[in-house]
């Protein structure tokens, strides 16, 4: 629908969960799914910025009258299967292409 549609033609959209997130909750979520526990350092003297993070999908439900509903754990999930298949056949030798 997006790359079909004259109105988003050379427009930047936002395209993703409307979930808010944090960097840390992100990266939990990550460390589930690879099944890891990262080390984590915080360096409370650096500058912050916002809390979370999250997709406005405003303008796109506006134009299209539609919303991504992949939620960021399955988006991810599938998102780090894929790596982690390119990343082995690699090792290995071998070239994916999907």
């Amino acid at each position: 629908m997006i790359t079909h549609c004259d109105e988003l033609i050379a427009t930047p959209i936002n395209l993703g969960s409307s979930e808010l997130v944090s960097i840390n909750e992100l990266v939990g979520k990550v460390e589930r799914i690879a099944g890891v526990t990262l080390r984590r350092d915080y360096e409370l003297s650096a500058p912050r910025g916002v809390a979370g993070r999250n997709s406005d999908n405003t303008f796109i439900k506006k134009v299209l009258n539609w919303e991504p509903n992949t939620t960021l754990d399955a988006g991810l999930k599938e998102t780090y299967d894929w790596i982690s298949t390119q990343y082995e056949a690699r090792k290995v030798g071998r070239r994916v292409v999907e």
